[in-house]
């Protein structure tokens, strides 16, 4: 049989962390104003779609660890002026997010999770929270990536999912971030 609900839940942390890592290292070369110019996309520009992930992470996570921060998250939409300072929270956010996954048991995907939402409190099962947690960041990182497209930065590869045969091709990534596939996988 294959991978368990957990284990896949994992692996989507860690394979997340590693998207931001990767785009974060290719929009470091940016400058100041190519990293803040008006582009198109639903945020109009990389400083403040990069902000926007950070931000919806900082709800999500809190409310994943029974936090109340709800709507305080969305106090400042661009917490971040810089690449490196924006590098650096969502590293910390995304290392949350894995220890959250990590420490799952087979019950916790069934967890109801209490979200704030300020005059109410949404409760929305774990896993059903984590997918689509999963699902924010996919899309907009593909609306970053495809606005680093139009800069000096190459836009890394952002669509591979830990196979087996590129491992050899991702370790010294995987060794900047503190993993190792055994970690990854549990094998």
């Amino acid at each position: 049989m294959g991978a368990s609900l957990l284990q896949s839940l994992r692996a989507m942390a860690y394979n997340n962390a590693w998207a931001n890592h990767r785009l974060h290292q290719a929009c470091s070369a940016l400058t100041r104003a190519e990293f803040e110019a008006p582009r198109s996309g639903f945020f109009p520009s990389i400083k403040l779609t990069l902000n926007h992930i950070l931000v919806i992470d900082w709800f999500y996570v809190d409310a994943l660890e029974g936090g109340t921060l709800g709507p305080a998250a969305f106090a400042d939409q661009a917490p971040c002026s810089t690449m490196r300072e924006l590098a650096a929270a969502q590293a910390t956010v995304d290392r949350r997010l894995i220890a959250w996954c990590e420490a799952m048991d087979e019950a916790t995907p069934d967890t109801i999770v209490q979200v704030h939402r300020g005059e109410r409190i949404q409760r929305e099962r774990a896993d059903r929270l984590l997918l689509h947690l999963f699902q924010h960041q996919v899309h907009h990182r593909g609306q970053a990536h495809a606005m680093l497209s139009a800069t000096s930065a190459a836009p890394p590869q952002l669509d591979e999912f830990f196979s087996l045969g590129e491992a050899p091709l991702r370790a010294a990534e995987f060794a900047a971030l503190g993993w190792s596939e055994e970690q990854v996988w549990r094998e």
